[in-house]
């Protein structure tokens, strides 16, 4: 192990772990939503959760514009694709230590159930925060027709 002025420093840094409510996959053990096969591609945290009658999924991505990112839907698995750029150029062998991501990423997320797409909204403000308007559908109610 090479020597660092910052060793030691952030080992003790963890994940944390996420939370999950009923029918949505967890993001850390969920096929659908691990970081993609591929090592060179990046992921992207998220927070889900309930806002009046929308589910909203929260992505802190900097580095980027709306302009970059593609949001699809599909069934019930939304999926967040971009590119982060790097904007410096420094050589690799001067960082101490390197986790933010450079290059393409991806991020994808179950929902509890199919949602129709053309309703989906998303937003992206001056502090690069993603929010994805998931708005939730009203539950069909069972109606027992009796003969008249």
């Amino acid at each position: 192990m090479t020597s660092s002025p910052f060793h030691g420093i952030f080992g003790a840094l963890s994940t944390g772990a996420s939370k999950s409510k009923s029918g949505w996959e967890r993001t850390e053990d969920s096929a659908s939503t691990a970081a993609p096969a591929d090592s060179s591609i990046g992921r992207v945290a998220v927070d889900i959760y309930e806002q009046e009658n929308f589910y909203v999924v929260k992505a802190p991505i900097a580095g980027v514009r709306m302009a970059d990112l593609d949001i699809e839907v599909n069934d019930n698995v939304l999926t967040i694709r971009g590119h982060r750029k790097q904007t410096d150029s420094i050589p690799t062998d001067q960082y101490y230590m390197q986790e933010c991501f450079f290059g393409p990423f991806e991020r994808r997320v179950t929902l509890p159930c199919p949602i129709d797409p053309r309703k989906v909204k998303a937003t992206f403000n001056k502090e690069c925060i993603l929010k994805v308007f998931i708005p939730k559908e009203e539950k069909v109610k069972v109606v027992r027709i009796l003969e008249a």
